[in-house]
């Protein structure tokens, strides 16, 4: 058996923050999966058997039984499945999250927290009843979206971090930075603050990841790779510094992600989740 996955964008005000609602059901094609860093944040409401996060260095990975809240992260998370797993989330564009939030997004980079941690125990179990007597996958992510917009409250910078952060979005991270700072009419400082509150990283960081996620998601493993001419595009000093960039992101070298790339598309041709997590090493 697959994995049934469901998808759509949230009506608005909705829209603005998050790229999509979603419902994830089945087996998973490998007990561990290993998930890059992108320029996104990750909410996940757990309706199985309890999943395992293992977070950037991390030598252990920890239970999260009711779901759990990720900011943009700086390294790759290694998400370990039940043999059978059900969920609904929410990916969130960079900005997205904060409003949900009681806490500076800063606290939570690189480190997941359960969903009761950030909307309280009684909350969270409420929303998991529902959505577990819910009819079908539309009436959850319906649900899901209510409780979104239950929720949703305005949060200081939120213009300046969402608009300074589409402008690195447009450019997949290929902008100077101090540019963008002076076309806000803000100090470095203000900016990497608002920045850190609202998204968890720096805007230099988040740039990193955009040109990250835009170069790893051009390669396509089923043709041969000029690994050179790749890291020039992208705009990296040399191929040893894209290498190293490689490395810090995921924890593999380039060529060891291509070949795990490609277990994954000769062992699950055209399955949904093909795109991004990779079978952890």
């Amino acid at each position: 058996m697959g994995v049934e996955y469901v998808s759509r964008v949230p009506r608005p005000p909705l829209d603005w923050l998050i790229d999509d609602l979603y419902f994830l059901e089945g087996v998973p094609p490998y007990a561990r999966l290993t998930l890059p860093p992108s320029p996104a944040a990750l909410l996940i409401v757990n309706l199985g058997a309890p999943f395992l996060i293992r977070a950037g260095t991390d030598n252990e990975a920890a239970e999260y039984a009711d779901g759990c809240v990720v900011t943009t992260p700086t390294r790759a998370f290694e998400f370990g499945y039940p043999l059978r797993t059900r969920s609904v989330g929410v990916h969130f564009k960079p900005w997205g999250l904060a409003p949900f939030l009681p806490m500076p997004a800063a606290e939570l980079c690189d480190r997941p927290v359960t969903i009761e941690q950030v909307w309280g125990r009684p909350a969270i179990a409420e929303l998991r009843d529902r959505l577990a007597t819910a009819y079908g996958p539309h009436q959850m992510l319906t649900l899901l979206e209510e409780e979104l917009l239950r929720r949703l409250r305005d949060t200081a910078g939120l213009g300046l971090v969402r608009h300074t952060s589409s402008v690195i979005a447009a450019t997949s991270g290929a902008v100077a930075i101090d540019e963008l700072r002076v076309a806000a009419g803000v100090s470095s400082t203000h900016l990497a603050q608002r920045f850190k509150e609202i998204i968890g990283v720096t805007p230099k960081r988040l740039a990193r990841n955009y040109r990250f996620a835009t170069t790893v998601l051009s390669i396509n493993p089923a043709e041969p790779i000029d690994w050179a001419g790749l890291a020039s595009s992208a705009g990296y000093f040399d191929q040893a510094h894209f290498g190293h960039e490689f490395r810090e992101f995921t924890g593999l070298a380039p060529t060891r992600y291509v070949e795990v790339r490609r277990q994954f598309l000769r062992e699950h041709p055209g399955h949904v989740l093909d795109n991004w997590p990779l079978p952890a090493d």
